[in-house]
């Protein structure tokens, strides 16, 4: 049997996916002028959903771009597609472009920004690794000041982590840590991180370049119900060097143990038994909660 083509939400309207098209001339393409999510569907129900969304046009907000419809408007457009596609798991990308305009820098020149909604699948990362865990390094590329743009916005422009990507496939690694320009933990190229150590859970604040990850807060808060102590701190690479147990969050990657950094064992070498209880109460989690989807 043939494949239904996947249907595309693009400015309103849910075409295929060999129609969706956008002009070269809007600034998503030219600057990388733009916001997005990625957002995950478990069980027939969009985990999250409302959060994602309300961090969306926060990060709209913060660039000056205006989304052209409401909230509310978002959530129906996003479950409809969803819907459309006929997912029970998957993943959504929801994608807010500045809109068509001039080949200048002016925003302003841009009427009407676009919508992108595409209701599919990723996989980051091989199966088996969620078993045997990844192998980190530091990365050369650090991440931005915050005084040049607040690691809170999720632009299109994602090029220092492509950048930090790439250093990361070329040492044979799946994943990479990514340093503030004080040399302090931030985040890995497209998750947030956590280590063990003692019993006890660290994660890098905020303030130190982390983007408050929707996985992130989901994850601390499974852990605090099971008993565990989370710690926000400034975090150095000698905290992981030296740390029980590691692994990584993220919506496209979940949740995900490391095992090494820059070619140090972490604990033993493998996935340790906290993490492994955090992903089981974490699958629990995704599976059971959520928007429903109106299915057909």
């Amino acid at each position: 049997m043939a494949t239904a083509p996947l249907l595309i939400h693009l400015d309103g309207k849910l075409v295929p996916e060999s129609e969706a098209k956008v002009s070269v001339f809007d600034h998503g393409l030219l600057y990388g002028d733009g916001c997005f999510e990625g957002i995950r569907i478990y069980n027939g129900r969009v985990f999250r959903l409302t959060e994602h969304l309300v961090r969306l046009y926060e990060s709209a907000r913060s660039i000056c771009l205006t989304i052209p419809i409401s909230i509310e408007e978002m959530e129906k457009a996003t479950v409809e597609t969803v819907a459309a596609n006929n997912l029970r798991d998957g993943y959504i990308r929801l994608v807010i472009t500045r809109g068509v305009g001039s080949l200048g820098l002016n925003p302003y020149q841009c009427p009407k920004a676009g919508i992108i909604i595409i209701a599919s699948g990723i996989t980051l990362y091989a199966k088996e690794k969620y078993e045997t865990g990844l192998n980190l390094i530091t990365c050369a590329t650090r991440r931005p000041t915050p005084a040049a743009l607040s690691p809170q916005v999720k632009s299109l422009n994602y090029l220092n982590n492509i950048m930090a990507k790439i250093e990361c496939i070329q040492a044979g690694c799946e994943e990479g840590i990514m340093l503030n320009e004080q040399g302090y933990v931030a985040e890995c190229t497209g998750d947030n991180i956590f280590i063990i150590k003692n019993g006890q859970v660290y994660t890098p604040t905020i303030a130190s370049g982390a983007l408050n990850g929707i996985t992130r807060m989901a994850v601390i808060e499974v852990m605090r119900e099971m008993g565990l102590q989370v710690h926000e701190i400034t975090m150095s690479r000698h905290e992981i060097y030296t740390a029980d147990e590691c692994f990584l969050t993220g919506t496209a990657a979940e949740v995900i143990p490391a095992v090494q950094y820059d070619r140090r064992p972490i604990g033993d070498g493998k996935p340790g038994k906290l993490t492994t209880e955090v992903i089981t109460k974490f699958k629990a989690l995704a599976n059971s909660t959520g928007t429903p989807v109106p299915y057909k």
